[in-house]
């Protein structure tokens, strides 16, 4: 029996064998874990012999814990990069590398860099320079952390093939706390998760810790994120309980080196859920306590615990205002209780579903202005980057420069919640940019939501940015290879937002990728021109909110008759005989009046509303006439929904002219994606316009292809197990 048994499975492999798929070892190579830390070798050699002279000895000053990182670090990605194990020294050396702080290195005290006085705990310099007379390329920073972000850059410059010579190179973080949010369940669910499970094995914790929690603090640490919040901001209070403290403190642990703080969302009901109390009224004295000897309990394991994520009031997420107190009675109980800790309240200003009779994207605005001030010191308001909900295109929050007393912190979407989940192909550096470089004119031109959110515009003393995170499971972490440019987008941005996502995309397609110019420039157009190709076969000028309903999965423009009216997606288009689009001009909601000068005055108007948000403003008629194109309303729609879908084909075929430079199964993962997005886009293009064209009774432009199905077709369609629901 064994013998037929083999038989059988020799001839079964021979026959795979000779199969195309096999043939064509699509299974082989990157799968994509490894990242944008690839640390493959060079392809040039003339630059793998300068570098090699240039770095021919190591001396790492230190023995901490973070030191051990870097010459982890520096080990395994020069004997990568290079294809030679480097040398480690205990004392400077000619050509050698020296990485260190003034109070671990005589040499670096002695050299006098007075650069660092400025730099704080985190900044670093690279400079080329002589110590004891000898050339080094020298990586000092005040702290070992600041080092190890400093390493991080120098091998970056190396994975990139950029030159090492006459490097003056002088680095801070612009902004504080730069956080991801994990949207993650203790049961491993993701919320709006869409590459697997959730990485925390809870169950397994405090004692069993995968690799790829490692990996995990590698990765975040190359890039600048300091801090993790390791739960859904749905939070369930059991994790505030003695047994998954003991969990918390062990990730917490294996993140210090790494310069990562871990955080917590917590339930603000956590007092009557777990502590026995009658109340959780901010107020109550017996809940201010058990806040303060919770806060001690955990600051008694995790000395550098960064603090609490909360969402309050919100969805049906308890809150102050149950007991009748305001979000800052409710910030401030929990700052009171971290300040002797050191620790920050990151307060979230997403207030959707409280009941307050007014319209969703004015409710966030409403809620906190009157409030500026009245928070505590170490309290941050954590603001998405839009007035209502991370959609493909939003303007930016008017809540940012409305608070001058209130440090605002920035909440982007990594996760693609409303942009097609881990299969379309979506850089969203554009959008971070868009939003960080926009301007809110608070205290006049220049005062840009960036400034705003570093503190530099309100001399605030705190600022943070917060990115809900996108990783899972999967072997490749984000679904999707070139989604991983989100996590590395939002990294690079945190720490400094005046880079530009052209150059990050480029970075990032050198390091993940290839350093092939081909590949390089082929892929980073792909990347900067996505997000507007993605706009368009899904939102088009100013459209948002049709999604399909409850899982935002593919669209869903019909979706009306829920409990909530603001639920429903022809809430939010108001599409009829009369025309399209949200009036929120002062003849309608007035969300307008929430901007500051000239802001207000052009949004007020169709005529001087850009054309990308005329229908978030605007309800228009059909005929309207587009500025830009001189098409009536309805063909500028339909152009753009058919426009969307055929660049999709277009960014397909030229990720597949790149077949021959790339790894075999890095390519084969994204060609799969894009055929699915391909479908997909076609699938928002035709429901879309054959739902619009109920309304606008308009033919199709001359031209353009009809739709594959009828309406009643696609409203039909049902998908009860998308991924990632609440």
């Amino acid at each position: 029996m064994h013998k037929i048994l083999r038989t059988f499975a020799f001839l079964l492999l021979s026959v795979l064998a000779c199969s195309p798929a096999f043939g064509q070892k699509i299974f082989d190579g990157e799968d994509g874990y490894r990242l944008w830390l690839k640390y493959d070798l060079l392809s040039d050699q003339q630059s793998i012999k300068t570098y090699r002279k240039q770095i021919s000895s190591i001396y790492v000053a230190g023995d901490s814990a973070t030191t051990t990182v870097i010459r982890d670090e520096l080990s395994h990605a020069l004997s990568g990069l290079l294809g030679k194990q480097p040398k480690f020294v205990e004392a400077v050396g000619k050509h050698a590398l020296v990485v260190g702080t003034p109070s671990s290195s005589a040499d670096i005290r002695n050299a006098d860099l007075s650069e660092l006085k400025g730099l704080g705990k985190e900044g670093f310099v690279i400079k080329s320079l002589e110590l004891s007379g000898k050339p080094v390329t020298l990586i000092a920073a005040n702290t070992d952390v600041g080092a190890l972000y400093g390493t991080f850059h120098l091998l970056r410059l190396i994975q990139t093939e950029q030159p090492l010579r006459e490097l003056e190179i002088v680095e801070k973080p612009k902004i504080d706390v730069r956080v991801l949010n994990h949207w993650d369940d203790m049961d491993r669910h993701v919320e709006r998760g869409f590459a697997g499970e959730s990485i925390w094995d809870w169950h397994k914790l405090p004692d069993y810790t995968y690799p790829r929690y490692y990996d995990y603090a590698r990765a975040n640490a190359s890039i600048g994120i300091n801090g993790t919040v390791l739960n859904n901001v749905n939070a369930n209070a059991i994790t505030l309980t003695p047994h998954y403290l003991d969990k918390v403190e062990a990730l917490a642990d294996l993140f210090r080196p790494y310069g990562i703080k871990v955080y917590l969302s917590i339930k603000f009901s956590s007092p009557q859920l777990i502590g026995g109390l009658k109340t959780s009224d901010p107020l109550d004295p017996t809940v201010k306590q058990w806040w303060k000897d919770k806060v001690e309990e955990i600051y008694a394991r995790i000395p550098d615990f960064g603090g609490f994520l909360v969402k309050a009031n919100s969805e049906g997420q308890p809150g102050p205002g149950d007991f009748g107190r305001t979000h800052a009675e409710g910030a401030n109980l929990l700052a009171d209780a971290l300040a002797p800790h050191g620790g920050v309240v990151m307060w979230r200003a997403f207030v959707y579903a409280n009941e307050k009779n007014e319209e969703r994207s004015k409710q966030a605005y409403s809620e906190f202005k009157p409030l500026d001030g009245k928070f505590h010191d170490n309290v941050l308001i954590q603001v998405k980057n839009g007035p209502i909900d991370f959609q493909p295109r939003e303007p930016f929050s008017p809540l940012f420069g409305a608070t001058p007393k209130t440090p605002m912190m920035m909440e982007f979407q990594i996760t693609m919640e409303y942009l097609g989940f881990s299969t379309h192909l979506v850089y969203l550096g554009t959008m971070y940019e868009e939003a960080l470089q926009s301007d809110t004119y608070a205290k006049g031109k220049g005062s840009t939501v960036a400034k705003v959110v570093d503190g530099s515009l309100f001399n605030n003393h705190i600022s943070g940015i917060a990115g809900v995170s996108n990783i899972g499971t999967d072997r490749n972490w984000t679904g999707h290879i070139i989604l991983q440019s989100n996590w590395y987008v939002f990294g690079r941005l945190a720490w400094d937002h005046e880079l530009t996502t052209a150059d990050i995309a480029d970075e990032w397609v050198r390091m993940t990728l290839s350093n092939d110019e081909k590949v390089v420039s082929t892929v980073t157009d792909m990347m900067m021109r996505s997000r507007e190709i993605t706009v368009n076969y899904m939102t088009p000028l100013g459209l948002h909110h049709i999604m399909g309903v409850g899982h935002h999965y593919g669209p869903g423009p019909w979706v009306k008759d829920l409990g909530r009216e603001d639920w429903t997606s022809v809430y939010y288009h108001k599409a009829g005989k009369d025309g399209i689009g949200f009036d929120r001009s002062p003849t309608g909601v007035n969300s307008v009046e929430q901007y500051f000068s000239p802001l207000k005055e052009e949004y007020a108007k169709a005529e001087t509303t850009p054309e990308e948000l005329l229908l978030w403003f605007h309800h228009l008629p059909w005929d309207y006439t587009v500025k830009s194109t001189g098409r009536d309303l309805w063909d500028e729609l339909v152009h753009r929904y058919y426009q969307g879908a055929a660049d999709v084909t277009a960014m397909h075929n030229q990720w597949q002219s790149l077949q021959d430079e790339l790894d075999p199964l890095q390519y084969h993962q994204v060609d799969m994606a894009l055929t699915i997005q391909e479908k997909e886009a076609r699938w928002w293009r035709d429901a879309c316009v054959t739902y619009f064209q109920t309304f606008s009774q308009r033919p199709l432009p001359k031209g353009f292809e009809k739709p594959e199905k009828t309406l009643k077709e696609y409203m039909d369609m049902r998908f009860p197990y998308a991924p990632g629901q609440g």
